[in-house]
């Protein structure tokens, strides 16, 4: 090595070679991270249970990559496989998972990139350890966040540094325009070339055990709960349209669509979406989705029957979207086609390509900010869905304390998310859960957006922490709340990580701040009581939720890391969720929905905001170390627990849930502003535990008490 430094610097002082063009001394780790379990040949018999031997599939890849009838071209030197659908979905169908049928790593943001002799997946900070533990050895794993990784195209450019022409393919149609774009931008000057393959190869090698789309046909929502009708919808976006010089708007994303027209479906898991794609001009609508999963109460909603004027929304199958684009474009001067905003990756390249170069007019959706500020009727939604929502997570959590308590067998990370989702199941306008529930106990609640699966499935203890992270689709709103839980006695370590979590959670929600400040500014308030201890954790802050619809919806995001940076508004509604995970050991992860309100705070005649928890379920009291708690803090919290008594208490006695009620009053006692915190008296179970005659219904004890005082009238009478 020192005799390649010294010829490198001798070369560059005769002007011989310029550093810059030595691919081996460039910073990135082009190998990857260091795996687990890897080699195979040093671990055979000791494999993670949830890791998948990819070989044959990979070779069946590499097969189809050089057949020149599948690419329709010349053999191609690499495929990439990203994590979308057509419509660039955050989470997809289980027939559009061809990255992880193909790679074996479940979590839902990663692209792969398979060559002739390697395989390597790119992911971010959510689910490092997850790809670890899935990706078998087959494959390098980029920990995207964790500098020096490099990029797809530069990893491509290094690979294939002494090579020419080497052609790349991927599927226009999975590929955002806008990540397409930029990596034709950075391969320019360069020996390989972008292909299109609109043959799909992982279509072609995925023939067994695919699973087909649902026939499930989409409805409409009615206007008590979307507060706006959907032709209201359409001339704001017609205005927007006309602003912009727009003759057409094409709109590509499902959440999109089903909020645009007031319709929801069954298309993506645990979103409430219809797959189709619209077209917007002044004077018509087209909506192109197969006829089998409309009803006619969808048909009439939308004015179908004989329509031809502007008010009406015209029906085509499908697949006529790619003809009647390049059909239609040829009358219109510009035409809006989404870019990426947030969580929404824009319209796929294939979507572009169908539209002239001159006629493009690239610009984020006009739905995204309409969408994000909910209106009065979805506002009031929102906070009663959080309601039904809190209560049934109390009835939940009381439940499973006390089954937990008695040693009731069956306690394991799947039957946690079993039991959670039927309680919120049962709760009035309830559609079902807002997304897949995390239930993680010890080693696994260090992995952030941990599944439980039968291959990982382990029991629910008494030594370490339990992080469910749930949530629920409503008619009137949509849920997202993450509590951790702990059945023993928590040891001062996981103390100490869970209240400078809640610390972090309480000091963002109890900010007041100037209506300019950006969303990416606040993330520091979460994070300082994690930072000041040498911590971090590996995700956003928030994210914003939408109204009987995405969980993450744009475009709101709060993370210093990068991201979407938006000034926030009221009617906005985003999560606030810091957390800390230590690898194999435990996590930590609190999380409530905020609503952005204004306040009278205003000396200088700017406009000041606040935040309002809407989520409304208690904190575990024997997780909290209250000397770590400033009284400013514990006003807070006992403001906090205030709210969920009389609000969520309320709820909970009105629908006899009595176990539920005393298990929340348990959890909410008042601890004193200053000084130490007797916890003994605090952590003493007065009411949920301590008598069965406490958990009859008030209704029954009351008939009991009457039929007692009227029996001993009548014998002495």
């Amino acid at each position: 090595m020192k005799i390649i430094l010294i010829a490198i610097l001798l070369s560059c002082s005769f002007g011989v070679t310029k550093l810059q063009k030595i691919p081996e001394l460039s910073f990135y780790n082009y190998h990857g991270a260091k795996r687990s379990y890897c080699p195979l040949s040093e671990h055979i018999g000791n494999q993670p249970v949830n890791r998948k031997d990819t070989s044959l599939r990979l070779r069946q890849l590499r097969s189809e990559m050089v057949r020149i009838s599948s690419v329709e071209s010349a053999p191609l030197h690499g495929y990439i496989v990203t994590s979308d659908d057509e419509h660039q979905s955050e989470t997809v169908d289980p027939r559009d998972m061809r990255r992880e049928f193909l790679s074996g790593f479940y979590g839902s943001a990663g692209d792969a990139v398979v060559t002739l002799a390697k395989a390597a997946l790119w992911t971010d900070g959510r689910y490092h350890l997850q790809a670890d533990l899935e990706l078998d050895c087959n494959w390098i794993l980029m920990k995207k966040g964790r500098k020096p990784i490099p990029s797809i195209t530069e990893w491509l450019k290094h690979e294939f540094r002494n090579r020419f022409n080497i052609r790349i393919g991927a599927d226009p149609k999975l590929v955002s325009a806008a990540t397409w774009e930029a990596w034709e931008r950075d391969l320019a000057n360069t020996s390989i070339s972008l292909v299109a393959v609109r043959k799909n190869l992982i279509d072609l090698i995925w023939q067994v055990g695919r699973p087909n789309y649902n026939s499930y046909a989409a409805y409409p929502l009615k206007d008590e709960y979307a507060g706006k009708t959907w032709q209201e919808k359409i001339k704001d976006i017609r205005l927007e349209m006309s602003l912009a010089k727009a003759d057409a708007f094409v709109v590509t994303a499902l959440d999109e669509i089903a909020w645009l027209f007031n319709i929801r479906g069954y298309d993506l898991p645990h979103t409430p979406v219809l797959r189709s794609y619209a077209i917007v001009t002044q004077g018509s609508l087209h909506l192109y989705v197969p006829k089998h999963k409309l009803l006619r109460s969808v048909e009439k909603h939308l004015k179908m029957d004989s329509c031809s004027h502007a008010e009406c929304v015209k029906w085509h199958n499908e697949t006529c979207i790619w003809n009647d684009l390049r059909t239609m474009s040829q009358a219109w001067n510009k035409v809006w086609l989404p870019t990426p905003c947030g969580y929404a990756e824009g319209a796929s390249k294939e979507i572009y390509s169908s539209i002239p170069a001159e006629k493009r007019l690239p610009k984020a959706s006009p739905i995204i900010d309409l969408r994000a500020i909910k209106n009065k009727v979805e506002a009031e939604g929102m906070r009663r869905a959080h309601i039904r929502d809190g209560m049934a997570m109390c009835d939940f959590l009381a439940y499973m304390e006390e089954q937990i308590s008695l040693d009731s067998e069956g306690w394991d990370e799947m039957q946690v998310s079993r039991v959670v989702n039927e309680f919120r199941l049962e709760q009035e306008l309830n559609k079902g859960i807002s997304f897949a529930t995390i239930a993680a106990y010890g080693a696994h609640a260090a992995l952030p957006h941990y599944e439980p699966i039968n291959l990982t499935n382990i029991p629910i203890g008494k030594t370490s922490t339990l992080v469910v992270d749930s949530g629920g689709q409503y008619l009137d709103g949509t849920t997202d709340v993450t509590r951790t839980l702990h059945f023993g006695k928590p040891t001062e370590e996981q103390k100490k990580a869970y209240t400078s979590v809640l610390i972090g959670s309480i000091q963002l929600s109890s900010l007041i701040f100037p209506d300019d400040l950006m969303s990416d500014q606040v993330d520091v308030l979460a994070r300082k009581p994690l930072w000041s201890t040498g911590n971090d954790y590996m995700h956003g802050t928030g994210h914003g939720i939408g109204h009987f619809s995405s969980v993450h919806e744009s475009p709101i995001s709060i993370s210093y890391t990068g991201g979407m940076s938006v000034t926030l508004k009221p009617g906005y509604f985003l999560s606030n969720e810091p957390g800390f995970y230590k690898k194999g050991d435990f996590g930590v992860r609190l999380e409530n929905i905020l609503e952005v309100l204004t306040t009278n705070v205003s000396k200088t005649g700017q406009t000041f905001l606040k935040f309002r928890d809407v989520t409304l379920v208690p904190y575990e009291p024997k997780l909290i170390d209250y000397n770590m708690l400033t009284p400013m803090h514990r006003r807070w919290l006992n403001k906090y627990n205030q709210r969920i008594r009389e609000e969520i208490g309320n709820e909970l006695k009105k629908h006899l849930r009595m176990k539920g009620f005393y298990w929340m009053m348990d959890k909410t006692k008042d601890i004193p502003e200053w000084g130490k915190v007797n916890e003994d008296i605090l952590l003493t179970h007065s009411h949920s535990n301590s008598s069965t005659f406490k958990e009859i219904p008030v209704l029954v004890t009351i008939i009991i008490i009457y039929n007692i005082i009227l029996n001993f009238a009548m014998t002495y009478s």
